[in-house]
């Protein structure tokens, strides 16, 4: 009698142990749930600062109109009455070595 209280027992077990590790809710889930949660939170922490960074804008955008000039003449070229603008245009990098066409020939 004794023996088949054991071995009951000991079926228990095994099958508790196997739904532990393996079952729905087991442990593998329960480690890919926690690496989920980690993953979004820091998806989460990303978005905040960037929502954080747009409310700045859109606070300096409307009670400042330095900061309005500053982006129309950044984004859009703008430019007020009076002023003159000057474009620098810079060569490029090979330009500086490369000789000017018809000075190098040697002709």
């Amino acid at each position: 009698m004794l023996r088949w209280i054991a071995l009951i027992l000991l079926v228990i077990l095994i099958g508790l142990q196997l739904k532990l590790w393996a079952g729905s809710g087991g442990m593998h889930e329960v480690q890919a749930l926690r690496t989920a949660v980690q993953k979004q939170a820091g998806e989460n922490d990303r978005l905040v600062q960037r929502n954080q960074a747009l409310a700045a804008d859109v606070s300096d955008l409307k009670h400042g109109e330095q900061a309005v000039e500053a982006r129309a003449r950044a984004e859009l070229g703008l430019i007020k009455p009076g002023e003159t603008f000057y474009q620098v245009v810079e060569q490029p990098a090979g330009a500086a070595s490369a000789p000017a066409p018809g000075n190098g020939g040697g002709h």
